[in-house]
């Protein structure tokens, strides 16, 4: 699903512990992210939400990282195995025009698009993606950054996330950016 894909470089800089200072993803996800859940992270890149998520799911619960670059993923697995958690996280490769998750239809409780919808060319086929393979009560995730996403876009962005089939649940507050939940109608 390539837009402008971030450099694979770039993903050490995005997992970098300095970061947490002014997105600490524990926070971001808690209350959201729930024991047992089956969590889907889209263009999870190196793994600074997926590890997080991957705690919070508990042993019983399941991440699936999907990324476009075989790099990212590579290091995503080194940094699981380090962390044991490399029993609740399934990483994926996915292709530029799909996420490629048609066995995931219907199973996944959340998923996490945070910071990677303004890198996708088309946002309506993402969003219909994520809303088949969340489940009937499953909810969507969307965080974009301040500076590289405006009010406006986001909203727009929102906007595609309902024509897919979300409702809006509640506008997240963040320092440093801009998030919603959406729940599936």
């Amino acid at each position: 699903m390539a837009g402008h894909v971030c450099p694979w470089w770039l993903g050490y800089f995005l997992s970098c512990p300095i970061r947490r200072f002014y997105e600490d993803p524990d926070r971001l996800l808690a209350g959201t992210v729930r024991p047992g859940m089956t969590v889907l992270d889209v263009g999870c890149a190196m793994g600074f939400f997926t590890l997080p998520a991957a705690r919070l799911v508990g042993p019983e619960g399941r991440v699936i990282a999907v990324d476009l670059q075989e790099r990212m993923i590579r290091s995503l697995k080194r940094r699981a195995k380090r962390a044991g958690l490399s029993d609740r996280i399934d990483t994926r490769v996915c292709s530029e025009h799909s996420l490629d998750l048609s066995d995931l239809d219907g199973k996944v409780d959340l998923a996490l698009a945070l910071h990677v919808v303004h890198e996708v060319p088309d946002a309506g086929n993402l969003m219909s993606e994520l809303y088949r393979v969340t489940r009937p009560s499953g909810k969507l995730f969307v965080v974009e950054p301040e500076g590289r996403v405006t009010v406006d876009d986001f909203a727009k962005t929102v906007g595609v996330a309902e024509q897919a089939g979300y409702l809006l649940e509640s506008k997240v507050a963040l320092k440093r950016g801009q998030g919603a939940l959406l729940a599936k109608k």
